[in-house]
């Protein structure tokens, strides 16, 4: 009838102007049309944004943060127009409504907000938290299966109908999600990679050719196993892709997990725990440790475990379990300590250093940059040289390839003069942490000394500790041991080091490097 007609045509006419819901996190970039209207949420932590720029923004920039940081809406959350714009270089560092953006050097594509009316949709009675989410997504997963005598054959060929539905519902290919499997029992065994199938027919045919290898639930050893052997180029890992391990655990692990959940966080891994059949009160005494889920998982923040409490009737987990894999957003392990970090060297160049000497610590200290990935959006060092006066190499916007910042480590000139190491550090504290103490990435000094400071260096390292900053303190020579636990950050023992020669700093590379990682690790936690 024509009132049916009419009244469908005025359903889609409401429908198509119903904004689509987004998190607090989601980018410019993850908006595919030229021009929508979003729904930010309520209460957003301002600290979380991550902001490029001012009125045109970078399209790496969250949707949310940018509307509230431009005044469209506030923390409240609200509705929010988001016009695709082209790319564009030099966008500058702006603080507004408690947002402080950042500078970025050129972006690819931009994006501009603005606000919108909700009134038709409120006349029409259209909830605006029923909007649908965006269904693309993107993502390199690992399924990490239980092969143990635990599951049994039974509940193992359960366990991979289980992971075919989420395969299927992951719509996989090419340009999709990938996904491969790997087998956890006495010793873990990849059933195939990222890089051999992108259709979900075949991912589901070569699910089912997986035979049962039994043995114990060695997780730990299968999710190290895959955190360092799975996800590389030539196994088919896809670069600026989310990487993600998915375990699945009947019952518990027989080894320990923990380590393995470590080592996964320093590869930028997501983990993911699908725990099946908790252990009974009588089984809970052969468990390493009850608390394994929580110590393996990417954060222990309720996101990335899953709980299923049998493996029959398993259909009904799919599609909640799909859309936390496909929640690029929270993808929280993505960022690691070597793409996510702030890095400044301050260098001692008092005359009892020498030439010869100061070459060595600046090979320290390309040995030291060459671990990070440094770009625009990534790790970003910084150095400064002092003597009683403090001189700016260069900073951290100055350069943004690795080759750059190697370039101008080598092109640093000693200055010879005396020690005033405390001035430094608050000169380096003021000037090259000043403009990037709200930015996103986490702040790190090493201070590299041979000598005893002329001046007090307690009080300006306190200040560098209480500003967010990271002291690392480096000594060689005559380095006075209680000068460099006194600028250390705590624990103090794991924060400094000495070396009696230059040519020692060599040595102290990979403890410093690991340093930098573990800190990083457990301020996110």
């Amino acid at each position: 009838c024509k009132k049916c007609i009419s009244l469908c045509k005025l359903n889609f006419f409401f429908s198509s102007l119903a904004p689509t819901t987004i998190t607090c996190l989601t980018r410019g970039v993850d908006i595919r049309k030229e021009r929508a209207d979003v729904l930010c949420p309520a209460d957003c932590p301002l600290w979380q944004f991550y902001v490029f720029g001012n009125i045109v923004y970078a399209s790496l920039s969250s949707i949310c943060g940018a509307a509230i940081h431009r005044g469209v809406i506030t923390s409240a959350g609200g509705t929010v127009r988001i016009q695709t714009l082209p790319g564009q270089e030099n966008y500058s560092a702006v603080y507004a409504n408690g947002i402080q953006s950042q500078v970025l050097t050129r972006w690819a594509s931009s994006f501009s907000v603005a606000g919108t009316k909700s009134g038709a949709l409120e006349a029409a009675g259209q909830p605006l938290s029923t909007a649908r989410p965006s269904t693309d997504c993107k993502a390199d997963i690992a399924f990490l299966i239980d092969g143990s005598y635990n599951i049994g054959q039974r509940r193992f060929n359960l366990q991979k109908n289980f992971v075919g539905k989420i395969a299927v519902m992951l719509r996989i290919g090419t340009e999709g999600p990938h996904v491969g499997v790997v087998q956890a029992s006495e010793h873990p065994k990849t059933e195939f990679y990222l890089k051999n199938f992108t259709a979900a027919k075949d991912v589901l045919f070569a699910i089912k050719e997986i035979g049962f290898r039994g043995g114990n639930s060695s997780m730990g050893k299968a999710l190290k196993h895959t955190a360092q052997r799975f996800f590389s180029l030539e196994n088919g890992v896809r670069r600026g892709i989310p990487k993600i391990i998915v375990v699945f655990i009947d019952g518990w692990p027989s080894d320990d997990i923990e380590e393995a959940g470590i080592v996964a966080r320093e590869f930028g891994i997501n983990v993911f725990i699908v725990s099946v059949a908790r252990p009974t009160t009588e089984e809970q005494g052969m468990v390493q440790d009850l608390g394994f889920v929580d110590k393996a998982v990417c954060q222990n923040n309720g996101f990335f475990s899953y709980y299923i409490p049998t493996w029959f009737g398993t259909t009904k987990y799919v599609k909640p379990l799909v859309q936390k894999l496909c929640s690029h957003e929270q993808m929280l392990c993505s960022k690691t300590c070597y793409n996510s970090v702030n890095i400044a060297f301050l260098i001692d160049g008092s005359s009892s250093v020498g030439d010869s000497n100061f070459r060595l610590a600046l090979e320290f200290i390309s040995n030291v940059a060459k671990a990070f990935e440094i770009s625009d959006i990534g790790s970003k060092i910084a150095a400064v040289q002092f003597t009683y006066d403090q001189r700016i190499e260069f900073s951290f916007t100055d350069y943004t390839t690795k080759e750059k910042v190697l370039s101008a480590v080598r092109g640093v000139r000693y200055m010879s003069g005396g020690t005033a190491t405390g001035d430094a550090i608050s000169f380096t504290t003021r000037n090259v942490f000043g403009p990037v103490r709200d930015g996103p990435n986490k702040n790190f000094l090493l201070v590299l000394t041979d000598g005893q400071s002329y001046d007090d260096v307690r009080g300006p390292a306190a200040a560098a500790h209480k500003a967010g900053i990271t002291v690392f303190s480096i000594g060689v020579a005559w380095a006075p041991l209680d000068d460099l636990k006194d600028m250390a950050s705590e624990p103090r023992e794991s924060h400094n080091f000495f070396t009696r020669e230059f040519t020692g700093l060599e040595q102290i590379v990979p403890d410093v490097i690991r340093g930098i990682c573990r800190d990083f690790l457990n301020s996110k936690q």
